[in-house]
């Protein structure tokens, strides 16, 4: 898994705190959300509106002070896998999440993953972050012979396997990343999601979305 946190736009200092619980469990969702809900106080969690910043906060550090433990890795089937990635932007630009979830090569989920991008960041941006997420921790976890991608961003699809420069400013830190990771990987492609086809990694992207939402 990755031992450190991945790169970020802007976010405030209680979801970039989030983000380094999640960063020490691997971006395991359920495994950051376990955690902070039973660090806080009383009957309090991340999401629940009666939790006060303070109290979250307090919950966080704690956390971090503490240290993580991060989940087991899942065996795969084999190592062939399947990659669903996803980004979402409230207001593009807005609160942006990422999603990923790994399959492998007979469908079983091994990890679903997710994390804030930024509190003003646009749709496409929180794309990269997605891919680079999902293949960060799966390069982490695992050696994969061969990868299918599926995701539902034209943009991304057409930079990352059309050979075009990036079209969004600011995503080189991402892109790169992303082309450096798919270097190691023998065989991949890219399956194109339409908007009606099943995503694991959307609700995942919200959840980060929510994250990035938080302030101050």
């Amino acid at each position: 898994m990755t031992d450190d946190r991945l790169p970020n736009e802007h976010l405030s200092p209680l979801a970039a705190l989030v983000d380094e619980v999640l960063a020490g469990v691997g971006y395991e969702v359920a495994a950051a959300t376990d955690a902070i809900d039973d660090a806080v106080p009383g009957y309090g969690g991340l999401f629940d509106p009666n939790t006060t910043s303070d109290e979250l906060r307090g919950a966080l550090e704690s956390l971090l002070e503490s240290g993580l433990g991060r989940p087991p890795v899942a065996e795969p089937a084999s190592d062939a896998f399947v990659l669903y990635v996803d980004g979402s932007s409230r207001g593009n630009p807005g609160p942006a999440g990422a999603g990923a979830v790994i399959v492998d090569a007979s469908g079983d989920e091994l990890a679903r993953l997710g994390r804030p991008v930024g509190s003003r960041t646009g749709n496409n941006t929180a794309e990269y972050v997605a891919l680079q997420l999902g293949l960060s921790e799966l390069l982490a976890r695992y050696e994969p012979r061969s990868l299918e991608v599926r995701i539902d961003s034209m943009t991304v699809i057409r930079d990352v396997w059309g050979g075009n420069d990036p079209t969004e400013p600011g995503v080189e830190t991402y892109s790169d990343a992303v082309a450096t990771a798919l270097s190691s990987v023998p065989e991949h492609r890219y399956t194109h999601l339409a908007d009606s086809d099943p995503n694991p990694a959307d609700a995942l992207a919200t959840v980060g979305a929510d994250i990035a939402a938080f302030g101050p």
